[in-house]
């Protein structure tokens, strides 16, 4: 019972530390941040089964975690006024041409990056964009201006 404790534990702390490490940085990963998933996998694993390195150890750990990330989709999918909590919402970047520089900044962002962005999107000047909206899923989708 300890292990599925410790694992119930760990999936609800790594839910919280994607949700504040902010889409964008999730949705683009460079080699360290890679690098950082790994050592923060094996992290999680010494706190979730310590030494118990059995077969049952195993199987209550993956299966608390994975009937973890079941109900957190269910309760996602039946329960509307939850999903913005789980998921966020989708964010404005540029609206009519304009960048929305609150919103940019909440989500630490640069012009930069939204200008590659828009590059990676056959869009050259992001004056040209009716808008631009960061999707939950850390994606930047981009509307032309017609």
């Amino acid at each position: 019972m300890d292990i599925v404790l410790r694992a119930a534990f760990a999936f609800a702390f790594i839910f919280f530390l994607t949700r504040i490490a902010g889409r964008r940085e999730l949705s683009s990963l460079e080699p360290f941040d890679l690098i950082m998933l790994i050592v923060l996998g094996d992290l999680v694993q010494q706190g979730v089964t310590q030494s118990d390195y059995s077969i049952t150890g195993l199987l209550l750990a993956a299966g608390t975690i994975a009937l973890m990330q079941v109900a957190v989709s269910y309760v996602n999918f039946r329960f509307k006024r939850v999903r913005t909590v789980l998921d966020g919402e989708p964010i404005v970047l540029i609206e009519d041409g304009r960048v929305l520089t609150r919103n940019v900044h909440r989500e630490r962002l640069t012009r930069h990056e939204l200008e590659e962005q828009a590059r990676l999107n056959q869009i050259d000047s992001l004056e040209k964009v009716r808008w631009a909206v960061l999707e939950t899923s850390g994606a930047i989708s981009f509307i032309p201006k017609k």
